[in-house]
């Protein structure tokens, strides 16, 4: 059975994106994005909801092509592409970049794909995630904290009906003030 993870930028008020889908409080250091590309190389399987899905099509496909890209942007952009993904979306039409786009049911499908062998998953999406917290997938959750309030707008835990039972597996500090922390699930 493969591991599925929810990991996402965090705002220290529980957010993971500002009023109006806003990121830009959440922009990665240098090192904070290297760990980043590091926790990526690790998954064999993104699944993603449609605003997430748009948010990294528009950027990373061609990230590695520009002038000013970093040597871990250039990685993460071609690990971004190599790596399969799953799109859950009713409105998308068309998916690129190693990616297969589904309208079946996201639990249904979620945990199809769980049940297989091989490396971990991980969720992106508040929407979509939330499916899969409701219905008890999610085996790991990374919350990377940022030292800003935004005050509003997604939450991590979004729409979650009742209490997810964690167990502290580790915290790291990162440059800035960010502070990685990573959850198992207690069943």
């Amino acid at each position: 059975m493969r591991k599925l993870t929810y990991g996402m930028n965090v705002s220290l008020d529980g957010y993971i994106a500002a009023p109006g889908d806003n990121l830009g409080w959440s922009t990665p250091s240098n090192e904070m994005f290297q760990w980043w590309l590091e926790q990526e190389q690790a998954i064999g399987l993104f699944l993603y909801g449609r605003k997430l899905w748009e948010a990294m099509s528009s950027y990373w496909p061609t990230r590695d092509q520009q002038p000013d890209a970093t040597s871990t942007q250039i990685a993460f952009a071609r690990n971004w592409r190599d790596t399969p993904k799953v799109v859950f979306s009713s409105t998308i039409e068309k998916v690129d970049w190693n990616t297969r786009l589904t309208t079946d049911d996201a639990v249904a499908e979620i945990t199809r794909l769980k049940a297989g062998d091989g490396e971990p998953i991980r969720v992106g999406g508040a929407t979509l995630a939330a499916a899969a917290m409701r219905a008890g997938l999610i085996d790991e959750y990374t919350l990377v904290t940022h030292p800003v309030l935004v005050g509003g707008g997604t939450p991590f835990f979004t729409a979650l009906d009742g209490w997810v039972n964690l167990n502290l597996i580790q915290t790291q500090p990162l440059p800035g003030g960010v502070m990685v922390t990573q959850y198992a699930t207690r069943r």
